[in-house]
Formats: C-alpha cells, sequence, structure tokens
C-alpha cells in the first residue's frame, strides 16, 4: 500500500533531500509539499507528515498533525525536551506516532552516543558546534539532544563542572552543559564534544561532509520505523542497537522515549 506524505519545508535543503528519497522509494508518494508558508490545511488526504521547515512553524505543524491524526517525523531543529513536553499531550490523545529527529546523520547519532557514555567519567564538558551561516537557530538541535543525553548520562554523579557561566562568552548552558555555536560559510555542520578531566581530554568529533549521503540512511530509517511507532519517540538512537548504555530521561537504560523496540528497525533495514 502506497503512503501519500506531505512534505513541510519541501522546498528548503533538508527538505529536497527528503523528497530525493521518497522519489527513490516506491511504497511512498509525494502527496503535498508546501513551505513554511503554505496553509496547514494542505496537510488534508496525507497519511504522514515530514516536517523540515523552521523552529517557528514546526510546533504547528505538528499539532496540525496530531488534530489530523496524521504521523509525523520532525527533522526540523529547535526541539528540546522542554518544548516537546509542549506538543505530547496532544500526541498522545491523537494516537499518533511524533518522531523528533535532531539529526538524520547516523553519524551524528553515534557521537551523540559516545559522548553521552563517556560523560560519567570526565567532570568538565562543552559542545561546540558549526553550521553554515545560513542556519537561522542555535544551538543547534544536534547539540540540544547531546546535551541533554550527557545530563542524564551523569545524573548520579551530577551536573558538569562549568566555571563562570555568567559571562556571556562561556557559551549557552544547556541542561548544565555550556554550548558554542558557530555560524560561517565554509562548512556544513561540525560538532565538537569536549570532554575534561585531572591530566586528560577527549574529543569527539562529527563531520558532515556531503548532507544528501549522510541523511539519506536515516532518512529511510525514520520511515521504516515510524510505521510501528505510537507517542513521542526522539532520536534515530532509540531506534538503533549501537551496543553500549544509553541512558533516558526517566532514568532507565536504552533511548529516550523509545516508543518502541530499539535495534529491531536498523537491524530489519540493514542501516
Amino acid at each position: 500500500m502506497t503512503t501519500r506524505v506531505a512534505i513541510v519545508g519541501g522546498t528548503g535543503k533538508l527538505g529536497r533531500i527528503i523528497c530525493d528519497v521518497l522519489d527513490a522509494e516506491k511504497d511512498y508518494e509525494i502527496s503535498a509539499v508546501l513551505t513554511s508558508r503554505s496553509p496547514l490545511d494542505d496537510l488534508d488526504g496525507a497519511d504522514l507528515v515530514i516536517d523540515a521547515s523552521v523552529p517557528a512553524v514546526s510546533i504547528d505543524v505538528v499539532r496540525a498533525s496530531a488534530e489530523r491524526g496524521i504521523d509525523v517525523i520532525v527533522g526540523t531543529s529547535g526541539w528540546s525536551a522542554e518544548r516537546i513536553g509542549l506538543v505530547r499531550p496532544a500526541i498522545q490523545s491523537a494516537g499518533i506516532g511524533a518522531l523528533f529527529v535532531p539529526n538524520f546523520s547516523l553519524g551524528s547519532v553515534l557521537g551523540s552516543a559516545l559522548a553521552a557514555a563517556a560523560a560519567p567519567f570526565f567532570p568538565s564538558v562543552e559542545i561546540i558546534e558549526a553550521h553554515r551561516e545560513t542556519k537561522i537557530d542555535s544551538p543547534s538541535g544536534t547539540a540540544v539532544r547531546t546535551a541533554e543525553l550527557i545530563a542524564a548520562a551523569r545524573r548520579e554523579v551530577g551536573p558538569v563542572v562549568a566555571p563562570h557561566v555568567d559571562q556571556r562568552a562561556r557559551g549557552q548552558r544547556v541542561a548544565s552543559v555550556p554550548v558554542h555555536s558557530l555560524r560561517r560559510p565554509g562548512v556544513v555542520a561540525r560538532q565538537e564534544t569536549i570532554l575534561s578531566g585531572p591530566g586528560e581530554a577527549l574529543s569527539i568529533v562529527h563531520d558532515t561532509v556531503d548532507p544528501a549521503q549522510a541523511y539519506g540512511p536515516g532518512i529511510r530509517l525514520a520511515l521504516s520505523a515510524i510505521r510501528d511507532l505510537r507517542g513521542v519517540t526522539v532520536g534515530l538512537d532509540s531506534l538503533i542497537d549501537i551496543g553500549i548504555r544509553r541512558p533516558t530521561s526517566d532514568g532507565g537504560d536504552g533511548g529516550v522515549d523509545d516508543g518502541g523496540a530499539p535495534g529491531q528497525v536498523a537491524r530489519a533495514t540493514g542501516a
């Protein structure tokens, strides 16, 4: 059976990549391509909504999807755990699946998971993220997700040590982690998590070089997973078994708000 997909922000950089992936998949049909200014009534008739719009519009897209009972994959940045909490009741009441994806790159997902796994062993953790100058929000959704995973991993040892954070040049604190955002030409996306302790430091770096190649596998993984998800799921790390212990927002192990069976989707799709 063909799945009809409405894409919000389909004319942007990420939206065009998503369209190309869908065009190559025989079981999907693009029913509507919306800009961030299009009326959300254009979502009517879709079986799935993919949001690649802008932060100011994204929350309305999720609410409109819930009102219509349509599953939604959210690739727009700017979704912190606090902001997701604003739409969680509507998602649960509608009985839909809502998958929030801070980054479709599986390499980025691994980088964030490795940073969270290492975080309890280092008292100091800071994140430097860089994107092209056209990215309108900061810090990035990936940096927010990484910081939240680090904070969850450090629940038993306490927040990171971050001196002088009252000074603006020390970055924005996200879940106690200082995050520094660069917006400059000549870069697609880069994140470095620097973990420091007495006498040593560990840096975990991820670079996105070719977005189409980097995001394609993650987009296909999200498409496969959303069919079986209900409620809120955050991050592709909730869908794949990366072989290390992962913190959750509620204190258990596994993916944060996994809403499904972590690892099974990845093994089934070969992602």
